[in-house]
Order: C-alpha cells, then sequence, then structure tokens
C-alpha cells in the first residue's frame, strides 16, 4: 500500500514538473498598425516561441487578454501541431483583435493552452505592454 502511494506521489510530480516546464513567449508585437484609439485592428498573430509543449499536444489554442479591461475579447487562434517540446509558430498563423488601449499603455496576456482531442494538458503564458 505504501508502495503504490509513493509511487502515485512520484508520478504525480514528474507530471507537475512536465507541465510547468510548458512555457511560452513571445519578443514583440509583430508588423501591426499602431492603434491607440480603443478600435483594434484585425492583425496576424506575432511570431511566439513555445518550450516543453506536453507529450501528446495536437493543438496550441491561443487566446489574448488584456490585464486592464479582462472583459474585451481580443480573440485567438488555433494551430495544429505534429510535434512536441520546443516549437515556434510564425507570425501570422491566425487572425485576432489588435493590442489598441484608447487611453494609455496596458498590458496584455497570451495564453498558450496545449490539447489533444478535448482534454487540456497544460498552459502557459506571457504578458507585454502596448503601445
Amino acid at each position: 500500500m505504501k508502495t503504490t502511494a509513493l509511487l502515485a506521489a512520484a508520478f504525480s510530480l514528474v507530471a507537475s514538473s512536465a507541465v510547468a516546464d510548458f512555457s511560452l513567449s513571445f519578443s514583440g508585437w509583430g508588423n501591426i498598425p499602431k492603434c491607440t484609439s480603443g478600435k483594434p485592428n484585425v492583425v496576424g498573430n506575432p511570431a511566439f516561441s513555445l518550450k516543453g509543449v506536453p507529450a501528446g499536444t495536437t493543438q496550441i489554442v491561443f487566446r489574448l487578454k488584456d490585464i486592464d479591461v479582462p472583459t474585451y475579447n481580443h480573440g485567438g487562434g488555433k494551430v495544429k501541431l505534429k510535434v512536441n517540446g520546443a516549437v515556434k509558430i510564425p507570425a501570422g498563423s491566425f487572425k485576432y483583435k489588435s493590442p489598441c488601449p484608447p487611453n494609455g499603455r496596458h498590458t496584455y496576456e497570451w495564453t498558450a493552452t496545449a490539447k489533444k482531442g478535448g482534454k487540456t494538458l497544460g498552459s502557459a503564458s506571457a504578458r507585454k505592454q502596448y503601445p
């Protein structure tokens, strides 16, 4: 009984560590029109780097959230994957509503959710200010 509990705890630790290693980064907003009117443009996504993509992932779902106005839906997109580990997602792989704060600088957060079928395998996020 103790051995089973120890194995379950060890597996849980390894699984948590693998999900914790999943990370997302992007260096900038890409070549989008400057926008400070509060009326976003529909633009192509910036280039993303993903590390530690969970094994078995077949799709990454991206969402953009304005941390200062979290109720506004900037949208996002889906990208199919055939490899795991470190992955580069090229700019323009999907369309979304650009950052466009009407009153100064806002902080935005991209979230990448790793999926296989309907199952979520992990998520990662990265924040950046605009403009």
